[in-house]
């Protein structure tokens, strides 16, 4: 039985269209190999819990954003839902309005649709549901993150002031420190996903996220 619902967002390298892209293939190759959170999939994913993976790269369509750049702290970097820049702030993507809501309507909200019903089960048959939402973070910062502190733990745990119950960070908290390991809260990244049907709405969903730096 299924017990965990595991949140795989930014594992994948695939870029299924390449519509309006405008840089060389071995720069976008470059991009992809830096913000990627490689093998997080197979770290992650296991026969018991119900895995929700993006079958494409971030830098086509990141499903951690909302799909409404005016809500997006990251769209006025031009790394909204649909990446425009590079990390270096390089224009790497021209997206018309057609090709946006392609993306939005075909990927985008297809993925979102997924998660949703697996939550939509777990509420079925348990009464509540329990995202993890899946990452890995560079140890040296990125360019574009809104956290340029160096020295950075060896996991991060990120939270929802709605969706994540104060015994969960508790029981992170006490975990790593228990394995010998350093852990950031919502440090040197915050917030976690939940599925938009049941955002800041139902209580009996909750989430939290996990990210391990990738000097481990």
């Amino acid at each position: 039985m299924k017990k965990l619902i595991l949140h795989i967002p930014h594992a994948s390298t695939n870029i299924p269209l390449i519509d309006g892209y405008s840089v060389a293939e071995d720069f976008l190759k470059s991009e992809i190999l830096k913000l990627t959170d490689w093998y997080t999939d197979d770290l992650f994913r296991n026969k018991i819990d119900e895995a929700i993976i993006a079958p494409f790269s971030r830098i086509f369509c990141d499903v951690e954003r909302f799909s409404d750049d005016n809500k997006e702290v990251m769209a006025k970097f031009g790394m909204g839902v649909l990446y425009e820049k590079a990390d270096t702030g390089e224009a790497i993507r021209k997206v018309s309005l057609e090709l946006r809501n392609k993306i939005i309507q075909e990927y985008y909200w297809k993925h979102h649709n997924n998660l949703t019903l697996a939550v939509n089960n777990q509420l079925d048959k348990f009464g509540k549901a329990l995202i993890i939402d899946c990452h890995s973070f560079p140890n040296i910062p990125i360019i574009r993150s809104l956290d340029q502190t160096p020295n950075r733990p060896d996991f991060n745990i990120g939270t929802d002031s709605f969706h994540t119950p104060q015994n969960l960070i508790e029981a992170s908290t006490a975990f790593f420190r228990q394995k010998g390991y350093t852990l950031g809260i919502d440090w040197p990244y915050s917030g976690t996903i939940v599925s938009m049907e049941h955002y800041n709405k139902n209580k009996k969903v909750n989430s939290i996220m996990l990210e391990i730096n990738r000097k481990l």
